[in-house]
């Protein structure tokens, strides 16, 4: 990032905490079940309350986005009592994730239903506060029940986000937004899904009557002025630099037992069914030393079948595999039960490895090289997965390239490295959608130039020249030259 990128957004770097006053229902909630505020908690909830666009930074399980949510709360309890609690959704949750937008979902039930019983007490009424998940597993019952009663907290995934600006009804839905929760923003801001996503929040501004707070959450974020700039956006009045961005760092790792797991026979290029046999043995043996754990592996076959070896050792209702063909209703299942501690083992891909709360893991393994530093800090981070847990977890080499690679991450976790995620790609297909979506809403039409300004505003598509844009609109309504 270039030096006036850097000066822009370090000048908004958080220092020392200020005071929070929440509502007495809300601070007496608070109190009965939390021993204190987490430092990113204690950082950031000042920040956000004076309502600065914010990224913040912290291990897995350090209550980030509860960090992200408590003030968004707060403010719909104090509107409830007013009178003034309003009919429309006011906060939107981003994740890349649909099964972590029904997490965070399930997750809110509880301040939800701590702080409606501490109103109770105080003599309040009780405050219609609404929340919803809409992706694409949601039934059209469901849809159908949203547009008639927008909830107040909409949990979301980027793409259903998209479909949701494209639709007179779900832009209705989204016309009052007040605060914009992007979870995981590591995991989309380097992929087209992040330019997509950063289109779809200039749309979203351009719909609301003020400019929504933004908040961004990760873990594993380097470099982090990238990260903000990438969640906020460029103000084009402002020569392409970013806007304004508190940079909320409380990521000092937390103390994690790492290790190798060899496998009993000499790693080659490959390993023999021999191998793998005895290397199910030694698994199935840490498993039982476990009250759970959690088995990563690369690809879904291998996860079927290391699920399928591990339940032929433990026995076939403490093993389940997760990823992401199998049915929604399967993998709701075993996460459930992995919660429940009814597992003894639970084999997914990367369809766990975000910010779903797993419950009480003990330990994680990863079947072969996790290919980046990243994505073991996210997989390691599912184990002790609370505050002040300490995460155990085991790489284990399938060969000797395996062997390299792992020795490699380890020794990179041991110094608190962390891969930088690269910058959005300004992807030209990804805004020819957003361009035929928005034009599709606006029956009167919209300018060339009114639309490209939008589109600018996204970080990844701040250097687009207007000869680029107009080749896009050129594409869209004549189609491909000869």
């Amino acid at each position: 990032m270039n030096p006036e990128v850097r000066s822009a957004l370090a000048s908004h770097q958080v220092g020392a905490p200020r005071d929070m006053s929440w509502h007495p229902a809300v601070d007496a909630w608070w109190h009965d079940t939390f021993a204190a505020p987490t430092p990113v908690q204690r950082h950031a909830w000042p920040v956000l309350a004076w309502g600065q666009d914010a990224l913040l930074v912290a291990p897995t399980g350090s209550g980030k986005t509860l960090a992200a949510f408590l003030p968004v709360l707060d403010r719909l309890v104090r509107q409830g009592l007013a009178g003034t609690l309003p009919g429309c959704t006011v906060a939107l949750y981003v994740s890349p994730l649909r099964a972590l937008a029904a997490d965070v979902a399930c997750n809110l039930e509880a301040p939800l239903v701590g702080i409606a019983a501490k109103l109770a007490q105080l003599g309040c009424a009780e405050l219609p506060i609404r929340h919803a998940v809409r992706h694409g597993d949601t039934p059209p019952a469901l849809r159908r029940a949203m547009v008639r009663k927008p909830p107040h907290l909409l949990m979301t995934t980027p793409e259903s986000l998209y479909l949701l600006l494209g639709s007179a009804s779900g832009r209705a839905m989204l016309a009052h937004v007040e605060t914009v929760i992007v979870d995981e923003l590591h995991a989309l801001a380097g992929t087209k899904r992040g330019a997509h996503l950063a289109l779809s929040l200039a749309r979203l501004e351009s719909l609301v009557q003020r400019p929504p707070q933004r908040i961004g959450l990760s873990a594993t974020a380097a470099p982090l002025e990238e990260l903000a700039a990438f969640l906020v956006g460029c103000d084009q009045n402002n020569a392409g630099l970013p806007r304004p961005c508190a940079i909320v760092d409380a990521s000092a790792p937390r103390p994690m037992d790492l290790g190798l797991l060899l496998p009993d026979h000499p790693l080659g290029a490959v390993m023999s069914q021999e191998a793998w046999e005895g290397l199910y043995d030694q698994l199935a043996r840490l498993a039982a030393a476990h009250r759970s754990t959690l088995l990563f592996t690369r690809t879904r076959r291998a996860c079927e079948r290391a699920a399928r070896a591990l339940a032929q050792r433990l026995g076939e209702t403490l093993v389940m595999a997760h990823h992401g063909s199998l049915s929604q209703a399967q993998r709701q299942l075993a996460e459930q039960r992995l919660k429940a501690g009814s597992l003894r083992v639970l084999v997914a891909t990367a369809s766990l490895e975000l910010g779903i709360d797993v419950g009480a893991v003990d330990l994680v393994c990863q079947l072969g090289s996790p290919g980046a530093v990243n994505t073991m800090w996210q997989r390691a981070g599912r184990a002790g997965h609370a505050v002040g847990g300490h995460p155990k977890a085991h790489l284990v080499p399938l060969s000797r390239n395996d062997l390299v690679e792992c020795t490699a991450v380890l020794y990179a976790m041991a110094r608190g490295v962390l891969d930088e995620t690269p910058p959005a790609p300004p992807a030209l297909d990804v805004l020819a959608q957003h361009v035929v979506a928005e034009v599709a809403t606006h029956t009167a039409g919209i300018a060339q130039e009114a639309m490209f300004a939008m589109v600018r505003q996204a970080w990844a598509y701040r250097r687009l020249d207007a000869a680029a844009f107009e080749a896009v609109v050129a594409m869209l309504c004549h189609g491909y030259g000869d």
